[in-house]
């Protein structure tokens, strides 16, 4: 009988630890078993036509992303949802109203994909390491390291936006450059032409002497125009924003404003959310026009 418990005790470790192992497996199989519906849930998302629902929506589907991250930490897929979504609803519903609030979530944004970054090999730090060693090691990124490479420049530029008075995050810039160089050199149509949009801010939002080209800037702008069909509003918001504003060109400005608000809804279905934000913010541009010009 002794003998008998005895072998009990020494069985018990084992079959506990089978156990929290197949509750481990379990949940990354159910976390790997939803990245359809995710998928599926991001168009019906980007297809909202609805800000306030889409608003009230967003942060719970971040949370339940959040959440199965806990299940499964190392799936890259989910890093990446978590990523864009904390960066649409900073950039979409928060950074307006309270940008305190919106740095916290494009920094929270920024974590998730520098790990999906450094998930899919690529061992980088933008934060501390030289440009030059930054620019090596983004060198090795192949196209499987797009997304991930595109979400950490995109939320690292975006922190850094809303803390310019912090001399790092000046500095930091130029770590967001080389990675989105790397982008535009991989698949320069990659989310809506989105490091486009992104150099057309970098050299649009600047005066020549301080690094801007105006020129160049417009060039990014009107590439990233072509891969959408002129349909993404985006792209007329950030160019009235950055380089119509720079270049004191106001009636550039308001035309371009003017025509975002006017835009018919059913202009871009597949991206209706989005431009619903832009015309969102296009009126809120316009409220500022007499202040910058």
């Amino acid at each position: 009988m002794a003998t008998t418990r005895h072998v009990h005790l020494k069985l018990l470790p084992g079959i506990l630890a089978t156990l929290l192992l197949s509750a481990c497996s379990t949940g990354k199989m159910v976390v790997k078993g939803t990245e359809s519906i995710m998928d599926s849930s991001v168009e019906t998302m980007n297809r909202e036509t609805d800000l306030d629902l889409a608003r009230e929506a967003m942060p719970a589907n971040l949370k339940l992303i959040e959440g199965m991250l806990i299940e499964d930490p190392g799936n890259t897929v989910m890093r990446l949802y978590a990523a864009e979504g904390f960066y649409g609803y900073a950039f979409g519903f928060i950074e307006l109203e309270n940008r305190d609030r919106a740095s916290r979530f494009y920094r929270r944004c920024y974590d998730h994909a520098l790990q999906a970054l450094q998930d899919t090999g690529i061992q980088v730090n933008p934060e501390s390491m030289s440009p030059a060693d930054l620019e090596t090691a983004i060198g090795k990124a192949g196209k499987k390291s797009v997304p991930a490479l595109f979400w950490t420049a995109s939320c690292l530029g975006k922190w850094i936006d809303l803390n310019r008075d912090q001399l790092t995050g000046i500095i930091e810039l130029s770590s967001v450059a080389i990675m989105m160089q790397r982008v535009l050199e991989l698949d320069d149509d990659f989310y809506y032409g989105g490091a486009h949009m992104f150099f057309g801010v970098y050299y649009g939002g600047r005066s020549p002497l301080l690094g801007g080209n105006h020129e160049l800037a417009e060039q990014h702008f009107s590439k990233a125009a072509a891969i959408n069909q002129d349909r993404l509003l985006i792209v007329d918001l950030l160019q009235a924003e950055f380089l119509d504003r720079q270049r004191l060109d106001q009636a550039g400005f308001n035309k371009r404003l003017t025509r975002i608000i006017e835009a018919p809804d059913n202009l871009y279905p597949e991206m209706a959310l989005v431009n619903g934000i832009a015309k969102q913010r296009a009126r809120h541009l316009l409220t500022l026009e007499d202040d910058w010009f």
